[in-house]
């Protein structure tokens, strides 16, 4: 999917709030975005969502299957939580019976599956905000953006969520994310820019090949300092190093104690080569 020269603003006397906008966001990429409140971030990400047109540039490539979880979910909806989630199932073309399946396998995950049957308008704000993780996750989309999506979550449903992301990535989908938590996936993203002044700009992208190492450990047993990792699918943990690094790592992992076992390791392709970086405020092209 690509960006390109891409600027929007909500009227034609009024500011620019992006302007020449570039970004390349290749399948299977998860893309971290920062920015100060007001800066643009959300306006970014419902262009990549496509829920906004742009005023100028074009945007190709997008997947099909796109899914969006807002910073505001309207939670006052006309359904009970498991009849809204399973009707999106169908708009987006399962049949009714995997809609149904998908939709208390979510709520299950997110441990509000004693819900279903609770009108939207009645849910907490953190339940609500589970089924609008829920809703975006139902159909496996190619293109998942999340706009503070962990916020209001419980401790429990932020792990289930970041597992989430692990696996659509895993998956070959590209995730773009926004999160006020500098913690948030950290060490595991492709990309990472900031928005600012109507501009885009690369704070930090992987250079060289990297590694995805699936981990797997003893009930409850925690990565060796230094190590980072995101919750794998079927558990364990993935983790995203350099190449370079990825024979000391390995090492680190073989040797602790108790051992972790190793499920599998995956060469991952360069999507952000040094070449292509250049750090300009019109964005990357």
């Amino acid at each position: 999917m690509n960006l390109t020269a891409v600027g929007r603003r909500y009227g034609p006397r009024r500011p620019w709030v992006l302007r020449g906008v570039g970004l390349e966001l290749p399948p299977g990429a998860l893309v971290r975005v920062e920015g100060g409140n007001g800066g643009g971030k959300s306006t970014l990400l419902r262009l990549v969502a496509g829920i906004d047109a742009p005023t100028e540039g074009r945007i190709s490539g997008r997947p099909r299957r796109t899914a969006y979880v807002p910073e505001r979910f309207p939670a006052a909806l006309p359904l009970a939580a498991g009849s809204y989630l399973t009707h999106l199932g169908r708009v987006h073309g399962l049949p009714r019976a995997e809609a149904a399946r998908r939709t208390g396998e979510w709520l299950e995950r997110f441990g509000a599956a004693g819900h279903a049957r609770t009108p939207m308008a009645e849910l907490s704000k953190g339940t609500s905000q589970k089924v609008a993780v829920a809703q975006a996750l139902l159909a496996e989309p190619g293109l998942l953006v999340l706009d503070e999506a962990w916020t209001g979550l419980d401790a429990p449903a932020r792990t289930e969520l970041d597992r989430a992301v692990a696996e659509r990535t895993a998956a070959g989908a590209t995730v773009v994310f926004v999160d006020h938590d500098p913690r948030r996936l950290a060490g595991t993203a492709d990309a990472h820019y900031r928005v600012e002044g109507g501009a885009l700009t690369a704070v930090s992208v992987a250079v060289g090949p990297r590694v995805r190492i699936h981990a797997a450990g003893a009930p409850g047993q925690e990565l060796p300092s230094g190590l980072n990792g995101t919750p794998g699918p079927d558990g364990g943990v993935l983790l995203t190093v350099e190449a370079a690094r990825s024979d000391e790592v390995l090492r680190t992992l073989l040797t602790a104690r108790p051992p972790w076992h190793i499920r599998a390791v995956e060469e991952l392709p360069e999507q952000f080569r040094e070449g292509r970086r250049e750090g300009r405020r019109e964005g990357l092209r």
